[in-house]
């Protein structure tokens, strides 16, 4: 990775804090994607992703539609939000959302993630909040996921239950591919936009982090959602291709049969001229 991808400063720039001290971190999904290029909202902390100081805090912009933000007033990120509206594509509402609290500790060897508590940091420099914005961003996306495909999975149930309880299958074929198709995009969005399984680029210039991120994806369980994901996206793909399979192939059945009808009709009005002639 060229050094001109990536540039994170070293410094900590964010105002002095205490030991008690607290950052709020919130992190919203706006839509399917969000256009960071050209923008200027601030000073560039980091261009992959896109992560800019804003007033005391960052704003960091993922591409797949997600923005953290760390350490601002709730004015200010209505206003940075609000900024941001023209360059969402496919916005959603309401917004997806999760929050998070990052707190001072005393060294790096301290640092550790409570279950449902603060993130501890020995101190809050950019690449630790750029880790925390990736993890806390891929959470969030992964949580709309989840819903859209516990929504397919409600809809395909009725489905299987009718096909096993009456050995009947529904007739809109329409909705069975719809059905794969939400599917697909949803597995395109993981696999590709998202990348939840590949780390974030900061850990690239800083690999000394790589554990306080292999902790952040503990706490947030981002592999394990991930696997449960793709095996729900295998089924709802399988049992969407086997009933429009058999779909298909009732609706063959139907249609050969058709066609057998007609030859006998058509052989039938043949023979009753042929009997009519003679006669």
């Amino acid at each position: 990775m060229n050094a001109d991808q990536l540039s994170v400063g070293t410094p900590p720039t964010l105002p002095k804090q205490d030991a008690a001290a607290t950052l709020r971190i919130r992190a919203l999904m706006l839509g399917d994607r969000i256009n960071a290029s050209s923008l200027e909202i601030g000073t560039l902390v980091s261009s992959t992703p896109a992560a800019f100081r804003v007033h005391a805090g960052l704003a960091v912009i993922f591409r797949y539609g997600v923005v953290v933000l760390i350490g601002l007033l709730p004015s200010e990120e209505k206003v940075l939000i609000d900024s941001l509206n023209s360059r969402v594509i496919g916005p959603f509402s309401p917004h997806e959302e999760e929050t998070a609290q990052a707190q001072l500790c005393k060294d790096e060897n301290a640092e550790v993630i409570q279950p449902g508590g603060p993130i501890c940091l020995a101190k809050f420099s950019d690449d630790r909040l750029l880790l925390i914005a990736d993890a806390l961003a891929k959470s969030t996306s992964l949580a709309r996921d989840e819903r859209r495909v516990a929504a397919v999975f409600d809809v395909i149930e009725p489905f299987a239950r009718k096909l096993a309880e009456q050995g009947r299958t529904p007739p809109q074929r329409k909705g069975m591919l719809q059905l794969i198709g939400n599917a697909l995009l949803v597995q395109q969005r993981v696999a590709g936009r998202v990348a939840v399984a590949d780390k974030p680029d900061v850990l690239w210039e800083k690999p000394e982090l790589d554990r306080l991120y292999a902790r952040l994806e503990d706490e947030y369980e981002l592999k394990e959602r991930l696997d449960t994901l793709e095996r729900k996206l295998t089924a709802v793909s399988e049992t969407a291709n086997a009933l429009t399979d058999i779909i298909d192939t009732q609706r063959s059945l139907r249609l050969e049969i058709a066609v057998v009808v007609l030859i006998v009709i058509e052989v039938a009005i043949g023979c009753f001229q042929i009997l009519a002639g003679i006669h």
